[in-house]
């Protein structure tokens, strides 16, 4: 079997045995440092009204941190090795570590207050199961309980491999009808964080580029781009659910190409982002096997060591 299909197969195993590693609370109104999948996974809880700061951590070590060192924070990093997250273990006298590898140097360091071992196993294709996994623990962390939500997903995962390779096949089949000259993800509250993952394995796997977003502020000037581009839009029922739905039929007009991942009824919107998120997965695998891509990192590797 393909590696990299075989660690998106793995997903809910590995979000299973998530849900059986203790996880004591998280604090509460310090900041959130990650980058990449580390720091989307936060930003989801911060659009659910929790009170976090998810921050870039290469933002908060240039431009953000202060001279004397903050009582504490919470360091994401799946590696435990990502340069810009190994850099901000200096500015707080104490912090939680978050990752998925607790012999790292973030999980060790003389400061580190406790570590969250989210258990999503070896990875080294684009984050799939670690982010699903960091979402779990993040979820528990904070007092939610996301147990329904992971039964929910094994239950359906494969009717989400089956959208994946939908997508895929229908993007691949657009894209030799016609050039598009932009696509986008776009995602509201909690799934704002689904829609930066989703373009970012998109455009790990695909070397495409494509731009994740909130609905909203794709309606706020990128919607003027809408002829020949494509539209993906991340459903869940909340809030902004008819608003999504009318800016697809507005830009489907206008000559967008419109596709939708929507969570299923029964599940609730702040548990939409560990169902939101799996389709994209396979739908990065399929693209890139049907454009021959073999490598998933090329310019630099899954660790981002900063140079």
């Amino acid at each position: 079997m393909n590696p990299v299909l075989a660690e998106i197969l793995e997903i809910p195993d590995r979000a299973r045995e998530g849900l059986r590693s203790p996880v004591d609370p998280l604090p509460l109104h310090v900041p959130y440092l990650g980058m990449g999948s580390s720091y989307f996974a936060p930003l989801a809880f911060s659009y659910l009204g929790l009170p976090i700061f998810p921050q870039l951590a290469s933002e908060y070590v240039y431009y953000l941190a202060r001279d004397e060192r903050a009582p504490m924070a919470v360091l994401l990093s799946q590696s435990g090795q990502s340069s810009e997250v190994l850099w901000c273990r200096d500015l707080f006298d104490q912090y939680v570590a978050v990752s998925n590898n607790p012999a790292s140097d973030l999980c060790t360091a003389p400061n580190v207050a406790r570590v969250v071992a989210i258990g999503a196993g070896l990875e080294q294709y684009s984050s799939s199961k670690t982010y699903v996994n960091t979402l779990v623990a993040l979820f528990r962390g904070f007092g939610l309980l996301p147990d329904a939500a992971v039964r929910q997903l094994t239950e359906r995962f494969g009717q989400y491999h089956e959208q994946g390779q939908q997508l895929a096949e229908r993007v691949l089949a657009l894209r030799q009808q016609h050039p598009m000259h932009g696509m986008y993800v776009t995602g509201s509250g909690p799934n704002i964080g689904t829609a930066h993952e989703a373009a970012l394995i998109l455009s790990e796997s695909t070397k495409l580029s494509f731009q994740g977003l909130a609905m909203a502020q794709y309606d706020h000037g990128p919607k003027e781009t809408a002829t020949n581009s494509l539209l993906i839009q991340i459903l869940a029922k909340g809030a902004t659910y008819d608003r999504t739905r009318r800016l697809s039929e507005r830009v489907e007009r206008a000559g967008a190409q419109v596709l939708t991942v929507e969570a299923p009824d029964d599940v609730a919107e702040p548990f939409s982002i560990l169902h939101t998120i799996v389709p994209f997965n396979f739908m990065a695998y399929y693209m890139a096997q049907g454009m021959n891509i073999g490598e998933t990192f090329v310019v630099g590797g899954k660790v981002t060591e900063a140079i």
